[in-house]
């Protein structure tokens, strides 16, 4: 019986793209899910018209892949990511971090990086810290087409561990989606029962 309204053959070909997605995210570092599965239907040969896959879909195959061939490494390294994303939190309070992406909901693979939204007063501000903690950093593009875009997207290493920040207006903090994301408290009660 055809799943998701599609005919026996597409439903294969979703498997198959599902698959390589993930495989993607897993293995090259592909962050981005829609990234993944639009390169992983080009290279099945699969038509722009076909359904791709939803993002639960390929998360789902990501968290198989990635218990099936990395478990005990990927569980270790995500700990020491949660930990590092805690402190990191704690460091930049004054901006109202939000920790989210793969460190958040456990798919962080090998090439992850701790992802955390601020809402500073200015995004200057947290340059200027930055500046004053001595932590080196750059600026990156802003790729994602989005609703409420980040003023600043920054990139930096913490205890080893790279971290992108990205920096929205704090008159955005209220309407920002809550799903996904994760206040400090959160995180540590999220650590305390891991």
């Amino acid at each position: 019986m055809p799943q998701h309204g599609f005919p026996p053959r597409n439903v294969q070909r979703r498997r198959e793209i599902v698959a390589l997605a993930a495989r993607m995210m897993a293995e090259d570092g592909v962050a981005d899910f829609g990234f993944a599965k639009r390169k992983a239907a080009r290279q099945l040969g699969a038509s722009d018209t076909e359904a791709l896959p939803t993002n639960a879909e390929i998360e789902a195959e990501l968290r198989t892949w990635q218990a099936l061939y990395h478990g005990e490494e990927l569980a270790g390294r995500l700990a020491i990511m949660r930990h590092t994303a805690a402190r990191l939190m704690r460091e930049l309070a004054p901006f109202r971090p939000y920790l989210c992406g793969g460190v958040l909901d456990g798919t962080a693979g090998r090439y992850a990086e701790i992802e955390l939204d601020l809402f500073p007063d200015s995004a200057k501000e947290v340059e200027i810290f930055l500046l004053d903690a001595g932590l080196e950093f750059t600026h990156r593009d802003i790729r994602k087409p989005l609703a409420v875009a980040p003023e600043l997207v920054l990139s930096l290493e913490w205890d080893d561990i790279p971290a992108r920040l990205s920096l929205y207006p704090a008159s955005v903090e209220r309407s920002a989606p809550r799903q996904g994301r994760a206040r400090l408290a959160q995180l540590e009660d999220l650590i305390a029962n891991t």
